[in-house]
């Protein structure tokens, strides 16, 4: 299928987008680590446009670019180019050909809020006071005692300031000191970031997934932030991010209007998503990263889904939420995993991320799926003097963000068939049963039911583009119609333990179940659901 074929809606609005973290997904050069190559692999996994794949319309990369690694790839030395242990553009840009010839688009993480200390932008900047880069990041002198110059906290742990022997002056960072920020207020920086979307653009990509975008943006005195007094009273003396309000460091006006050009920049590339992570600000806030008219980012990650208690009413009200404050040009976006936080199938439980599929797949929305939640991949055993991420070492072990990037695990041969040698995060203690080639052979396996919800969804109209409306319903069930015109899908997701009756408002026929794919046919007047069990029911037209 041709990934140029004309779409009356933009395809980011009807399709499925899976996020892979390259250093994870499949090593083809034996050295434990990831790489492109092993992305190319696996595209057939991924959508070989038959009902054995598992249907995806889309890819997001995490990083994948040169980087000294301090922050596994968020810490860039260089935006144009490929980290040498995960490729090169020439292995890029067949990705990119290899992806679009299967009808997948290919989204890329860009990284706008801060560079590695190590990117020459900032080796010129730190050289002296004179340097012409000097304001393409962020200095300021000390206080009169030499301290830092406010009291703003780096998320990674103590201060955001650091001092620079050299010139005299610390640097700001909002993430590790070897990630020093950006300065998006001086023009040259701007027009230098905004040629790394043109040079990826020109080689083909259909997206843009932007780290942190709300951040890039800080108060242009730095005042001191305000204390929260509902922080929590157990946060480790080092985490001064955690105990303030973020008023002056993120969430300025003037990032809506870069978000903006970020829009206008893209337009003449055609269908190209932009997508935003965006820190929760509560609904009305975060509404605004959609622009005046849509003209700003297409997808601002709907983060704050994914931290709701997993009950039912929670659930509910979330839903309602979003949708009660979403614009008609505003298109929502739902999210339960990603590189950051703890695996799906870990915070729920192996029976919920049944539920949790259906529940992503049926929406009204684009669904964000992460690697490996579609076989149930549970969060890694890495602690101690094995943790590798940095949040974790500095901050505390309860930050560790090694346990949501272990390797995709394939089949039951060593290492699950992710590479020939010691993987650079540990494979998972059950990767012999829960692996891709395992479920595969399993009808009932978590892999197959969301390879037939996926590629349901590809033949549904309603649940591509149809309204969403919220029904009555037990308080352990979720219950939602999706309709276009006289086209109605009744779905109900029953988070209890106990089986239970539920009332329908018409008669319809099972097509879909959570717990059985042998569940289909006739159903009128009422539903018996088990526990965790989900059901998408089609409507017969009264």
């Amino acid at each position: 299928m041709s990934i140029h074929a004309a779409q009356r809606t933009p395809w980011w609005k009807t399709g499925v987008i899976y996020q892979i973290y390259p250093r994870s997904f499949l090593d083809t050069t034996g050295n434990g680590i990831g790489d492109l190559e092993g992305i190319i692999a696996r595209l057939d996994y991924l959508n070989d446009n038959t009902r054995k794949s598992l249907g995806v319309d889309a890819i997001w990369l995490s990083p994948f670019y040169p980087s000294p690694m301090a922050d596994f790839g968020y810490d860039v030395s260089d935006h144009c180019a490929v980290h040498p242990e995960l490729g090169n553009l020439e292995t890029f840009d067949r990705l990119v050909k290899e992806a679009h010839q299967r009808g997948i688009r290919v989204i890329i993480d860009y990284v706008p809020n801060h560079t590695s200390d190590q990117h020459p932008w900032f080796l010129e900047s730190r050289s002296s006071r004179h340097s012409p880069r000097r304001d393409w990041y962020i200095w300021r002198d000390p206080k009169p005692d030499g301290s830092p110059p406010n009291n703003w906290g780096s998320v990674f742990g103590g201060s955001a300031w650091e001092w620079d022997e050299h010139t005299g002056q610390y640097y700001f960072h909002q993430f590790l000191k070897e990630q020093p920020d950006l300065n998006w207020r001086n023009p040259q920086l701007v027009k230098a970031m905004k040629d790394v979307l043109v040079f990826w653009l020109e080689r083909g990509v259909d997206g843009f997934r932007m780290d942190v975008v709300g951040m890039i943006y800080k108060h242009p005195e730095m005042p001191d932030q305000p204390w929260d007094p509902d922080a929590p009273a157990d946060l480790r003396p080092n985490d001064i991010y955690a105990r303030q309000l973020h008023i002056y460091d993120q969430d300025q006006e003037e990032v809506y209007n870069m978000v903006r050009e970020f829009n206008q920049l893209v337009r003449p590339y055609g269908d190209i998503c932009l997508i935003g992570e965006i820190l929760w600000h509560g609904e009305k806030r975060w509404m605004r990263y959609y622009g005046a008219d849509g003209d700003g980012l297409h997808l601002p990650m709907n983060l704050s889904f994914m931290h709701e208690p997993w009950e039912a009413q929670r659930i509910k009200e979330s839903i309602a939420r979003l949708e009660a404050v979403l614009p008609d040009y505003a298109w929502p976006s739902y999210v339960l995993g990603n590189h950051d936080e703890p695996r799906l199938a870990s915070r729920y439980g192996q029976e919920n991320a049944r539920l949790a599929a259906m529940l992503l797949l049926t929406l009204r929305g684009t669904p964000i799926l992460y690697y490996g939640d579609e076989i149930g991949l549970e969060n890694g055993m890495i602690d101690g003097e094995n943790i590798l991420d940095p949040w974790g070492i500095i901050v505390g072990p309860e930050y560790n963000r090694d346990i949501c990037r272990t390797p995709m695990q394939w089949d039951p041969s060593p290492n699950a068939g992710f590479s020939t040698a010691a993987p650079w995060l540990p494979i998972s203690s059950d990767w012999q049963v829960r692996n891709v080639r395992h479920q595969t052979q399993d009808s009932d396996s978590l892999l197959n039911l969301y390879r037939r919800l996926s590629w349901y969804r590809r033949s549904s109209e309603t649940l591509k583009s149809g309204t969403l409306e919220i029904q009555h319903g037990p308080p352990d069930c979720l219950i939602y119609t999706r309709r276009i015109g006289s086209h109605c899908l009744w779905i109900a997701l029953h988070f209890g333990d106990r089986e239970i009756e539920v009332a329908l408002p018409g008669t319809g026929k099972v097509v879909l179940s959570t717990n059985s794919p042998a569940r289909q046919g006739p159903v009128a007047g009422s539903l018996s659901l088990q526990p965790k069990e989900g059901v998408l029911i089609e409507c017969f037209p009264e």
